[in-house]
């Protein structure tokens, strides 16, 4: 059996902004003086001059890309989630939502596994805020491929983006040749008993229950959901109509975010029973990235016993 590789998507974030910013000058980058950790730096290394450092304002930063986007250029801008999507919602809003312009909002370490940083920087609560930004696409990754691809359909994109990004290295769950396809969700595993759609990290959770799941004799389907707005509507009713009941997996709060969405398609095309794994509303603590996702039931073990708990 091959090893598996792991691989954090910011990381996927650095390397596909170098192979962007070879393919078209338009593209620039922006940073709040975490350019080492975002990964932007290698960017920064390769296009000095079109890589723009802000230092702690990233409301400021924020508002420079939406003027950059003004004149034709693509601007990356980058952050925590917790200062992108929460300190600077004003800017994203009325500067790069409200005009509709072309800026790509890219934030690392979103969520508990952030780890040691602790509550005041595990946002949980970021795909809720830009899911409400009109004409926000919101795309959360779940593997090195998907990400590289991800920031290339952005780039391609034109319109204001925000992808969410993580610390923690994760399982590389799709192959090379795999396809990136906004708005597109990707059905990695046939099922028939219940659906199990993930996002991010948790979609590596996700096989992993429904390899546990096949040997209890219960035959799980498992989708991947990427983009969360605008989120795949065909996918989620046809495994709603086809399995009768959902688990929906992410490592966010269980307001607004995958949860939310899902429950809006079902709630309006195709009833069923939909049950989170997510943060239970409360706020993160500090402590290894790891143990925290068990702690807070982010795991294999968690899915499992949802979906007992839940299938007729």
């Amino acid at each position: 059996m091959s090893e598996v590789k792991l691989i954090a998507t910011r990381e996927s974030y650095g390397n596909a902004l170098v192979e962007l910013g070879k393919q078209n000058p338009d593209i620039v980058v922006l940073d709040a003086d975490l350019a080492g950790a975002t990964k932007t730096g290698v960017f920064k290394k390769q296009f000095p001059e079109r890589f723009f450092d802000f230092g702690i304002a990233e409301a400021n930063m924020m508002g420079v890309a939406a003027g950059l986007a003004a004149t034709g250029k693509i601007p990356f801008a980058s952050s925590f989630a917790m200062f992108a999507a929460g300190r600077a919602f004003e800017q994203i809003r009325n500067s790069i939502g409200y005009p509709h312009l072309n800026v790509k909002i890219c934030a690392t370490h979103a969520g508990i596994s952030v780890g040691e940083d602790g509550a005041t920087h595990q946002c949980n609560e970021d795909i809720a805020l830009m899911r409400s930004i009109p004409g926000m696409v919101v795309i959360n990754p779940c593997d090195d491929v998907e990400a590289r691809q991800a920031v290339q359909a952005a780039a391609e994109y034109v319109g204001p983006v925000y992808i969410r990004l993580g610390r923690l290295a994760v399982p590389v769950v799709n192959e090379e040749n795999y396809k990136f396809e906004l708005g597109k969700g990707a059905t990695l595993r046939e099922g028939k008993d219940v659906t199990i759609i993930a996002t991010g990290l948790m979609v590596a959770r996700a096989m992993e229950a429904a390899n546990i799941l096949a040997a209890d004799g219960i035959d799980a389907r498992v989708i991947n959901i990427h983009t969360i707005k605008p989120i795949d509507k065909d996918i989620i009713i046809k495994a709603s109509k086809e399995t009768g009941c959902i688990i929906t997996c992410e490592e966010h709060s269980v307001i607004g975010g995958l949860y939310s969405a899902v429950s809006e398609v079902v709630c309006q095309e195709a009833p069923c029973k939909v049950v989170p794994v997510a943060v239970m509303d409360t706020f993160g603590k500090s402590g290894p990235a790891k143990e925290l996702l068990d702690v807070f039931g982010l795991n294999a073990t968690s899915i499992v016993e949802k979906v007992k708990a839940n299938i007729k």
